[in-house]
């Protein structure tokens, strides 16, 4: 949004002292502003043709140099891989924390107390900061509507929401109602974006691959069990903790390049069948469970599940987040990667291999 005083901006001194003549010329001087270049002149005739740049009086949002960033939600699963990273790579931290946390951080890293639903404290912490990243957990996702509100008004260059996972920009991802509020955030910093304010940047990694396997997501390594959605034949991306960490830090130091739109990052991409076979390895084929899960049957007990008047969240989140990344057509498998811009080297066989081995331990 433009503010008093004209859009267009051209140093009339420096005209005066080029053109001389036609600066000190008594016929009326007119600047016409189009879309097109702008045209000078003097009367009736054309004398000189310009190019004046379109401004905007908001302060710069320049993004070739992001130092100050905040982080929101430092202390879940993910928070502290990413607080890592940003530490490591010499950025000046100052991480959000809410009233009643006692978390203790590195001296190096500022904590402010905050009240993640009061606009005012939320602007007071994050003045004078050039990006948020937040890793907010699930059941928190609708409080980065007013995290948005406040960056975008204390004029935060780069937002990097709670995403880590799905394939939300996936339009039938979009539809799980799981992903509601993270479709509203989206919607919100695209809106943001286009009004030429803050800038956003969305990171799809897929499901947590470590994470995922220490909780049983992707497999239980230590109950020797697996789901075999639809068979366990279909593709899906998946990426570690500290990956994503080095992914934010990738974003942060190429934030044109990550500009108001989606990157998508992958450790792996690979299968459950192959991932079974990676288990029985590390662990020995013995005593191993395996069971057909169809992806179809899933979502209809979580449909119906939601139906119900007061709907057990146990009986249909999880069944959609599934859906999401093993289910066909929800983009599960990234086509397009962006681990060269961010710096991420996938791993090799051996290397997936050598992480089940030690998280099978």
């Amino acid at each position: 949004m433009l503010h008093s005083g004209s859009p267009y901006f051209t140093d009339i001194s420096y005209l005066a002292s080029k053109y001389p003549r036609l600066y000190s010329s008594s016929k009326p001087l007119s600047i016409h502003h189009t879309d097109s270049p702008k045209i000078l002149r003097l009367g009736s005739s054309v004398s000189h043709v310009f190019t004046f740049h379109k401004i905007s009086t908001r302060p710069s949002n320049d993004m070739s140099s992001i130092t100050k960033v905040a982080l929101a939600g430092a202390t879940g699963n993910l928070g502290p891989a990413i607080l890592n990273q940003l530490i490591n790579a010499g950025f000046k931290v100052t991480v959000l924390t809410r009233k009643s946390s006692t978390h203790s951080f590195p001296s190096s890293v500022t904590a402010i107390s905050v009240d993640y639903d009061s606009l005012d404290s939320l602007t007071n912490a994050l003045k004078g900061q050039e990006a948020l990243v937040s890793t907010l957990a699930s059941t928190a996702i609708a409080t980065q509507l007013l995290l948005v509100e406040a960056a975008a008004k204390v004029h935060v260059k780069r937002f990097i929401p709670s995403e880590f996972g799905s394939n939300t920009p996936n339009e039938k991802t979009r539809t799980l109602p799981v992903f509601k509020d993270k479709v509203a955030v989206q919607d919100a910093l695209k809106k943001e974006a286009a009004s030429g304010g803050m800038t956003y940047t969305l990171i799809c990694s897929g499901p947590f691959f470590d994470w995922g396997m220490m909780v049983g997501l992707i497999m239980n390594l230590k109950g020797k069990s697996i789901s075999l959605f639809d068979g366990g034949d279909r593709v899906f991306s998946t990426t570690s903790l500290p990956t994503i960490g080095r992914a934010v830090i990738g974003v942060l130091t190429h934030p044109e390049q990550t500009k108001d739109r989606a990157v998508y990052v992958q450790d792996t991409a690979t299968t459950l069948k192959k991932l079974a076979a990676m288990g029985e390895t590390a662990t020995g084929a013995e005593g191993w469970k395996k069971s057909v899960v169809p992806i179809d049957e899933m979502l209809e007990q979580a449909w119906a599940e939601l139906k119900k008047d007061k709907p057990n969240p146990d009986n249909f989140v999880l069944n959609f987040i599934k859906a999401s990344i093993w289910g066909e057509g929800y983009g599960s498998h990234f086509e397009k990667l962006d681990n060269e811009l961010l710096g991420i080297k996938e791993m090799s066989d051996a290397e997936v291999q050598g992480l089940v081995n030690s998280l099978a331990k």
